[in-house]
């Protein structure tokens, strides 16, 4: 399989594109959350991923991280359009990629608490055994792996019991690659208190596997938690934390800085610790992956 890097050391991916579509006035406050623009307004995505790219994004991430059949199906959307919604997600990266002159596509594949829209998705705490979050992941997986994207991005994973059910469906899709990233608790540790090096070497030996790490975690945890995952899995990391800001459930409220100008410093961080995939998760935008751009530049 070739490699995804090419004769690059470092690729960036893009930002929190739900954060980008609210800048737009989108009201994403719904389970579908960005998805249901895939339905409502397609043109906006489309539009959002090229900024993104024209920022110095290499790689765009799909609209599909909250998305499932289910979660469609609940608002009255027959099976076959929603996977054809799932599709639509790749479509519109790749138009925007075209657009922009270059790069690649991601498709997004959240894990089971996203479609739950209840939290869990940090905790992990599904009450399900890794058998059942794979039966769960496989329809949508497979339709993602033959999408066409470049690779797909498995998000945000909380718990070891999700990693062991994807790491059982990237060897159902051998010719797929992917890339792995965990959210995490502190420097050490996935959100359930599993090692993150523990929870890597799930992924270790597994050729379509080009990076795991870290995503949807502060800033500061990054360095620790990446260098574990390398060492756990033995593959290049993947960083693409939040902004630094800080989410108040009570008072549904972001607290905190998240300044762009700090994110360029801070990606060299993460490089240093062994990531070969750098962006940004949720409260950064174009403005992050420019910083990140000029410093790995």
């Amino acid at each position: 399989m070739d490699s995804l890097f090419g004769d690059r050391d470092v690729l960036v991916i893009d930002g929190g594109l739900a954060t980008r579509l609210e800048h737009h006035g989108c009201d994403l406050s719904d389970e579908l959350w960005s998805a249901r623009l895939l339905r409502d307004d397609p043109g906006l995505i489309r539009r959002v991923h090229r900024e993104f790219f024209e920022a110095g994004a290499d790689i765009a991430v799909t609209a599909s991280y909250q998305a499932s059949t289910a979660a469609f199906e609940r608002r009255g959307v027959p099976r076959a359009e929603a996977e054809g919604l799932l599709r639509l997600s790749v479509r519109l990266a790749e138009q925007a990629r075209d657009e922009a002159g270059g790069g690649l596509v991601a498709a997004s594949v959240g894990p089971y608490g996203a479609a739950l829209a209840d939290g869990s998705e940090y905790t992990g705490d599904y009450g399900l055994d890794a058998g059942k979050l794979a039966d769960w992941h496989r329809g949508r997986w497979h339709l993602l792996a033959d999408s066409g994207a470049d690779l797909l991005a498995c998000e945000t994973i909380p718990s070891y019991a999700e990693a062991r059910a994807l790491a059982e469906l990237v060897r159902e899709t051998p010719r797929v690659r992917a890339w792995v990233s965990f959210s995490g608790r502190d420097a050490a540790h996935i959100s359930d208190g599993t090692p993150i090096a523990e929870a890597a070497a799930l992924f270790a030996g597994l050729p379509q596997v080009v990076a795991v790490g870290v995503n949807c975690t502060a800033p500061e945890h990054v360095p620790g938690l990446v260098r574990e995952a390398v060492r756990g899995s033995g593959l290049p990391g993947v960083a693409y934390p939040n902004s630094g800001e800080a989410w108040d459930a009570e008072r549904r409220e972001w607290n905190g800085r998240g300044a762009p100008e700090e994110f360029g410093p801070r990606s060299a961080e993460w490089v240093r610790a062994g990531a070969r995939l750098v962006g940004g998760c949720c409260r950064t935008g174009p403005e992050h992956i420019r910083r990140i751009r000029e410093q790995i530049a």
